[in-house]
């Protein structure tokens, strides 16, 4: 098949709930928020749409419901990760049979397997699709990151292993990938604060949490600092870097479900356990950051 491009601005959804069942009405509002607003492509059940909460027939729901919902305008990529290699073959077979366009797969966590271990889990996971494979490496969340060999190996043995959402907090980081596989691999932001230093060392987008609510901003940022025009791209950034950083201020998706409830794209920012609400010092301090943004 035919390998699309999966670059720009593209959104890890969060997952609306509602006294504990997932609101169907406020994801619509959600997708129709992010169509409007030019984004690039959909995650949904990424770890930002908590997907370690979700039952295994909610995971695949919301996954069908967004594929529904988006229709063919942008790219739907699944978020199939699992710290079980079983749990994430069946998954991405599942989503591969949905019509998604691509999958999301996070670095196995708690596990803390080895770099062999990794290159297996990813390459029984590529064995069970021809359809294009994220890498997600995310120490800080997984407690390993997929090393630069283990990269290299997976993309000399599958064409369809040639993206990677970074997230280690490194621009180092990114310029190792690089040198080490230039144009046969896009690099993609995980972290919405590092998305422009990442794109002046080669990435080539991110996946983003805080486009959620900023899908338009965010798009225009990268779009500009793909362009190479950095200097009007960091008026963008430094307007929006006060954001970047408290909606990250308690653990994410809880702050940008707040924001997204005061900005009425969804209706309710609940969480499920073991998350929380925000506690009444933080949500003042996203208050005070999205009202200055106002």
């Amino acid at each position: 098949m035919k390998l699309r491009p999966l670059t720009g601005t593209i959104t890890a959804l969060v997952t609306p709930f509602r006294d504990g069942q997932i609101s169907y009405t406020d994801l619509k509002n959600l997708v129709a928020y992010q169509i409007k607003g030019g984004i690039d492509g959909l995650v949904p059940v990424g770890t930002t749409g908590e997907s370690p909460t979700l039952g295994y027939e909610e995971h695949m729901d919301v996954i069908k419901f967004v594929i529904a919902e988006a229709r063919g305008r942008v790219p739907v990529i699944a978020g199939t990760g699992s710290n079980s290699t079983h749990e994430a073959i069946e998954l991405t077979k599942l989503s591969h049979d949905a019509g998604a366009d691509a999958m999301l797969v996070v670095a196995p966590y708690y596990n803390k397997p080895s770099q062999e271990g990794l290159f297996r889990h990813f390459s029984a996971i590529a064995d069970a699709t021809d359809k294009p494979i994220i890498l997600y490496s995310i120490p800080g969340r997984c407690g390993i990151e997929i090393s630069v060999d283990v990269i290299v190996r997976l993309r000399a043995k599958y064409k369809h292993v040639a993206w990677i959402k970074e997230a280690g907090g490194s621009v180092d980081r990114v310029d190792q990938i690089k040198q080490a596989l230039g144009k046969d691999i896009a690099v993609l932001s995980g972290d919405d604060s590092l998305t422009l230093p990442f794109i002046s060392v080669g990435a080539e987008g991110v996946i983003s949490v805080a486009s959620n609510l900023f899908a338009r901003e965010i798009g225009q940022m990268v779009r500009l600092a793909l362009d190479n025009d950095f200097a009007r791209a960091a008026k963008i950034h430094r307007r929006l870097y006060p954001a970047f950083k408290t909606l990250f201020i308690e653990p994410n998706p809880v702050p940008i479900k707040a924001a997204l409830v005061r900005a009425g794209v969804i209706t309710t920012g609940d969480v499920r356990s073991p998350l929380c609400e925000m506690a009444p010092a933080s949500a003042k301090a996203l208050e005070k950051v999205l009202a200055a943004l106002d």
